[in-house]
């Protein structure tokens, strides 16, 4: 059942990506020359759209399933400059972040593909050189596991 909840929230987020020209490559580009402020007006609502949903979770301190809520702070190391940094510029080139380029695909546009062949290289060649990374960028060591949460 939350599967299917999932899936059905997945797609509305993504039609509403579509819709407001987030997956459009000359909306993304006019973002980034300050040409139009379009998707940051589609960013500025999302954050006040989310944000009292999560003020609320937070007070309630407990999930949809009752169990208890709990946010713990991400570390803040050289990585997060460097990944923030690869992330734009990948963002910028391609127009599309890893929730377009789904869209993007979905909508039929055969350049997403290459964007998404090069996020997954990417990821894999981030979890191959990751070890070697730790010590220079300061990075946490990764916890290898279920991926329970």
């Amino acid at each position: 059942m939350m599967h299917a909840v999932v899936l059905v929230l997945g797609v509305a987020f993504g039609y509403v990506l579509s819709r407001g020209g987030a997956t459009d490559y000359d909306y993304i580009q006019r973002m980034f020359l300050f040409e139009s402020p379009q998707l940051y007006f589609i960013i500025g609502g999302a954050v006040a759209v989310v944000m009292p949903g999560l003020v609320l979770l937070r007070k309630l301190g407990k999930t949809i399933t009752g169990q208890p809520l709990v946010i713990k702070p991400k570390p803040r190391h050289l990585g997060n400059v460097f990944g923030g940094v690869l992330f734009g510029v990948g963002w910028s080139v391609t127009g599309m972040c890893p929730g377009p380029v789904l869209v993007n695909i979905g909508e039929g546009k055969l350049y997403a593909w290459p964007a998404l062949l090069g996020a997954l290289a990417g990821a894999y060649l981030l979890g191959v050189l990751y070890p070697h990374l730790v010590g220079p960028l300061r990075l946490p060591p990764l916890k290898v596991g279920p991926g329970n949460g």
